[in-house]
């Protein structure tokens, strides 16, 4: 599961041949939520309140780029880092 980005000890994943609807992964410690691309949305799991909306400041801001990597790693091909949040 390659990373696509990386802040505030934050990991963000993403499966290659993963189902639908696209999201991601957001690992923080021992917790790990799915997160909806379109609309931005917990689909499964569970984070820290404060590490929940860091990833979701973080995705509204590069949702096109997250929706891109989706549709890379559904054709087989590696994703593209993303900006971490500042």
């Amino acid at each position: 599961m390659p990373e696509v980005s990386r802040f505030f000890g934050i990991s963000i994943r993403m499966y290659y041949d993963e189902h639908n609807p696209p999201h991601f992964h957001a690992i923080y410690a021992e917790s790990e939520a799915q997160i909806g691309i379109t609309p931005i949305s917990l689909l499964e799991g569970q984070l820290p309140r404060r590490a929940l909306g860091l990833v979701v400041e973080w995705a509204a801001e590069r949702q096109p780029q997250l929706q891109e990597n989706w549709t890379l790693m559904r054709n087989d091909q590696p994703p593209n880092w993303i900006d971490p949040l500042d």
